[in-house]
């Protein structure tokens, strides 16, 4: 059973090797992340991790019983409550609602962690994918993303409000 973890240094190796079996295929739905990125992985990671330890972004990769990563969900720029949510799924573990239940995951998980109350999510209008597990995921449209935002791609902001998620006291 995959297991969503908190990013950690140990998780390099199979993060670079997840973005570079995966790069054609996210390519076609998401803005490239650029050569540079792969060429300074390493500073690039350990960058992510010092954001983390900052308390700015909250990092997260599902990780399969090999060890392999098979998804990266991060909630980023957190400030006030609120946090933008970005995700990535490997192309070999889509249609198993992986992503829709990890993100599921993920807002159960925030308010505890991490003091969130809403999460924000931009996709650009072509990804039926991403849309359908928003959705799915309790997420409602919000209104246009800035093509900026989204590597100069049309498309909409996505809201979910966490009121009542968490853990629930013992009765």
């Amino acid at each position: 059973m995959p297991e969503l973890e908190r990013l950690r240094a140990g998780h390099a190796p199979a993060v670079l090797a997840f973005e570079l079996a995966n790069r054609a295929y996210f390519a076609a739905a998401v803005p490239d992340r650029g050569d540079a990125f792969f060429d300074r992985f390493p500073d690039r990671f350990g960058a992510l991790l010092a954001e983390q330890e900052a308390g700015v972004c909250a990092f997260h990769v599902l990780v399969g019983e090999d060890g392999a990563v098979l998804g990266r969900f991060n909630l980023v720029d957190i400030e006030d409550g609120t946090a933008e949510l970005g995700y990535r799924v490997a192309e070999h573990a889509t249609g198993r609602g992986l992503a829709t239940a990890t993100v599921r995951e993920l807002c159960r998980r925030a308010p505890g962690a991490y003091g969130l109350h809403t999460l924000r999510a931009a996709i650009v209008h072509g990804n039926a994918a991403s849309r359908r597990v928003l959705i799915k995921a309790g997420f409602v449209a919000a209104g246009p993303a800035d093509p900026a935002h989204l590597g100069g791609k049309e498309g909409t902001w996505y809201r979910r409000d966490l009121a009542g998620e968490g853990p629930r006291p013992a009765v």
